[in-house]
């Protein structure tokens, strides 16, 4: 809770940023963000709702809504499924008042903490319509990781047809992710026993996925995570999202 001086301090600091010149329309600050630690266990609805708080501690010049029930208007990118990290995730926010991006940059990551962090704020060129792929990190610690077991996750995850069902608003349909995976190496760590996996999956709109049905597909097809659930775990970094050539969206 603030301290009176600190309410003060806020209030005086909101009347600073009222009298900012005002812009003649909204402008749109793009973030790039990572959220990672324990985070990753906060869902998309609780991400909001903690932007929207910190948003307003920053004391930011963000535009609202007119209306009945005005409020900010957030955009972000491709969806992030809690237990997933992230090392590149994105946040379209629109403000009406003269304020750089170094600024807007500087004020949030000094109400944010070292997993929740700002690592970028520009102003945007490029429309999230256009990220086509998302590339992963992903680490298996399960029972009998061997080089064979690699081998065999490599070859389940490369054979069409891998069938899997997929949760959509209209309801469940089947799937073949193969397609899907552009492309994707897995290799036997022997230092410390786990199976890693760097994957590129496709990240449209239309045809999203989600990096565990690569998980759903194994624990079905060669039995990982199915010894001692004290011993076993698996961990899922996204390290980057690109358009439909390759070259990293921002």
């Amino acid at each position: 809770m603030l301290s009176q001086s600190e309410k003060l301090s806020k209030l005086e600091e909101k009347k600073r940023i009222l009298a900012l010149p005002e812009l003649e329309r909204p402008r749109t600050v793009r973030l790039k963000f990572r959220k990672v630690g324990s985070l990753q266990y906060i869902s998309h609805l609780d991400l909001q709702r903690t932007f929207m708080r910190v948003l307003t501690r920053a004391c930011l010049p963000v535009w609202y809504t007119k209306g009945f029930n005005p409020h900010a208007k957030l955009v972000f990118s491709t969806p992030l499924s809690v237990g997933a990290q992230s090392e590149y995730e994105f946040l379209d926010l629109r403000i009406d008042r003269e304020m750089s991006t170094e600024e807007i940059m500087k004020r949030l990551n000094r109400e944010l903490t070292e997993e929740l962090q700002i690592t970028e704020a520009y102003l945007p060129k490029s429309d999230f319509s256009e990220i086509a792929w998302a590339t992963y990190e992903i680490e298996i610690c399960t029972e009998h990781a061997s080089e064979a077991l690699a081998e065999q996750m490599t070859k389940v995850l490369t054979t069409a047809p891998l069938l899997l069902t997929k949760r959509t608003k209209a309801g469940e349909k089947e799937i073949d992710i193969v397609p899907l995976i552009h492309e994707i190496k897995i290799r036997f760590n022997e230092n410390d026993a786990t199976i890693g996996i760097s994957a590129t999956l496709s990240a449209t709109t239309g045809e999203f996925l989600n990096p565990e049905m690569l998980i759903t597909a194994l624990k079905r097809e060669c039995s990982i995570m199915s010894g001692d659930p004290m011993k076993e775990w698996y961990t899922i970094l996204r390290t980057s999202v690109m358009k439909a050539d390759f070259t990293r969206f921002r």
